[in-house]
């Protein structure tokens, strides 16, 4: 080709354009130690409904038959038939807002120097380790 780009070459240019973060840099950001959201009212059924759901068809190890019966189940259910549901998930609601706030004070409160040493990013690391080695030849020879 004369002077043009190739195919290859412009789906490259494309695709780097394009770039999104990925899952696992997602996941790194992630607080292990932050409480977990609680269950919906959903959810809290399907606790239940799959210990009677595996009593009555032992047999059965499909997980997205235990989902689609329980599904098919809550829709079935009367308002006043979901009510116990309801108040347990919004119970569990009230305790995971008083973990939440604890936790975000913890945040607020915790101590800021070790946050600072725990953020270099690795080209610095790597630096401090090569100041090191080469001082530590200078004052061997």
């Amino acid at each position: 080709m004369k002077g043009g780009n190739s195919k290859s070459d412009s789906r490259n240019s494309k695709l780097s354009v394009n770039k999104k973060p990925t899952k696992a840099s997602k996941a790194a950001a992630k607080d292990p130690n932050k409480p977990k959201r609680p269950a919906s009212a959903f959810f809290v059924f399907m606790e239940d409904f799959r210990q009677t759901y595996k009593k009555e068809h032992p047999d059965n190890k499909s997980v997205a038959a235990v989902g689609k019966a329980g599904g098919e189940k809550w829709k079935s259910l009367s308002d006043s038939e979901k009510a116990p549901y309801v108040a347990k998930a919004d119970k569990r609601k009230v305790e995971y807002e008083k973990t939440m706030k604890a936790y975000n004070k913890k945040l607020e409160e915790g101590p800021k120097e070790d946050e600072e040493s725990d953020d270099k990013s690795v080209s610095e690391v790597s630096e401090e380790e090569d100041a090191d080695d080469g001082s530590d030849e200078e004052e061997d020879d």
